[in-house]
């Protein structure tokens, strides 16, 4: 009498057992580094409201951006600097209208950079037009630049 096969082979196993790891091996770094690119994502938009007070600030006062000290804060019409978050740790405002934020829960290499978005009031024919320039200085980690690139544009390096 014929025995009717039952179950998988030991081959079989193996070969869906390294499948598994293939895909495994190159799903997790790319996971990662979409959580990385997500949580970088969330800076801008945090900034936002700090770059519609300066704007006002400059549309008052002719296309002119200068504060006294460093964290002015009430100049731009915010009591205080914006609460920290599970991004960024610190913001500083600049007597030059710059933003500067310091990240923080990114992971190693992305924790404690500091991002810095600057305005310029000259890039309009007009000068009522402001422009944002964003920079980036990195911890002693370094941070991969694609990631950088890919959230604050290709220009944006991390020095």
């Amino acid at each position: 009498m014929k025995k009717i096969q039952q179950g998988f082979t030991l081959i079989e196993l193996m070969i869906v057992v390294a499948i598994i790891g293939i895909l495994a091996a190159v799903a997790i770094p790319q996971y990662q580094d979409y959580i990385i690119r997500s949580k970088l994502a969330k800076v801008a938009p945090a900034v936002d409201s700090i770059k519609m007070a300066i704007a006002e600030y400059s549309q008052n006062n002719p296309g002119q951006i200068a504060f006294a000290a460093n964290n002015n804060w009430g100049s731009i019409g915010v009591t205080n600097a914006p609460t920290a978050t599970n991004e960024i740790s610190t913001y500083t405002l600049g007597t030059d209208g710059s933003i500067t934020v310091r990240t923080t829960g990114m992971g190693t290499a992305y924790d404690g950079m500091d991002i810095k978005f600057t305005p310029d009031t000259s890039a309009g024919a007009d000068s009522t037009k402001l422009v944002w320039a964003t920079s980036c200085t990195k911890n002693a980690a370094s941070p991969t630049a694609t990631i950088i690139a890919k959230v604050f544009g290709s220009g944006v390096v991390c020095q």
